[in-house]
């Protein structure tokens, strides 16, 4: 069974994301802040799927814990699917990644979006397995609701009038790109425990 999973990442948000998803089990989430002897893990991939592999297998052997891994961003259709891979080193920080994206956007007609997350689950020096999830949207104008984290500000899925950044962590964890990979990973993880 189960106890623990180290989840490869620093990011307050997504640990925040991820334990809210768990929390209907009895699994303990820790993660990188938990073990600060690790070193930088530099995700250099070219893929989201790259980057999950690498972070997850070496935090899984580090640490001896199954490690997962979220590797995601937005891709934006008119910039040829930028900012991508590069999504959090777009610019220093949420705010600045919003702006710049907004301001590179400024008069383009097609606003079409779409947000991708790609799971890596490890086993301490055995197997990786990856899943993915994505959600198709929209980028709008202008910033707005208060909620969430990264573009959730101008991130508006597809069937819907509110921005990411205007939804719950409840409406939202149900339709997010993350959701849907989690909601696959949990079945890998099933049955690494068998």
């Amino acid at each position: 069974m189960i106890k623990e999973i180290v989840l490869a990442s620093k990011n307050q948000g997504k640990l925040k994301e991820l334990r809210e998803m768990v929390s209907d089990s009895k699994i303990k989430i820790l993660s990188l802040d938990d073990f600060p002897e690790i070193p930088e893990i530099i995700e250099d991939g070219k893929t989201f799927k790259e980057n999950a592999f690498k972070k997850a297998s070496q935090v899984a052997n580090y640490t001896d814990k199954i490690a997962l891994s979220d590797d995601s961003g937005l891709e934006v259709f008119a910039l040829g699917g930028s900012p991508g891979v590069e999504s959090a080193r777009f610019a220093k920080n949420d705010q600045e990644r919003i702006e710049k994206l907004l301001k590179i956007m400024e008069g383009e007609k097609d606003r079409r979006a779409k947000f991708c997350c790609v799971i890596a689950v490890a086993k301490p020096k055995g197997e990786v397995k990856a899943v993915e999830g994505e959600i198709k949207g929209f980028i709008s104008e202008r910033p707005q609701g208060f909620y969430g984290f990264g573009y959730d500000p101008i991130f508006i899925p597809d069937g819907y009038y509110q921005t990411f950044a205007e939804m719950t962590a409840k409406e939202k964890n149900k339709i997010s790109h993350r959701a849907k990979a989690l909601a696959k990973a949990k079945e890998v993880l099933k049955e690494m425990q068998r």
